[in-house]
């Protein structure tokens, strides 16, 4: 038995970004958009300026170090989603 589909999709894991959060993300990317402030338990706090330049809050640390590190998580996981905003990337051709 033979079966024959009319039509194609095309099916992706996850929604394309559009422009705006592309923009986002690069703003996300670049720590000059970053601060770290302290609250009033001792805690730090990372908050990043939106495209709208209003502090968004992201994490909570107990250490300034820590807080620093998880910024540069960030801006390392954002700077690879705009690298793969594009669509994949070739790691191997075949002859």
């Amino acid at each position: 038995m033979t079966f024959y589909y009319a039509s194609t999709n095309k099916w992706t894991s996850t929604p394309q970004p559009n422009e705006q959060t592309i923009e986002l993300w690069k703003r996300v990317a670049t720590k000059s958009n970053w601060r770290i402030v302290q609250l009033p338990n001792g805690y730090y706090q990372t908050e990043y300026k939106d495209l709208d330049d209003n502090w968004v809050d992201v994490t909570r640390r107990e250490t300034m170090d820590g807080a620093e590190a998880a910024i540069d998580g960030s801006i390392t996981h954002y700077s690879k989603k705009l690298e793969f905003a594009n669509g994949p990337k070739v790691v191997k051709t075949f002859e």
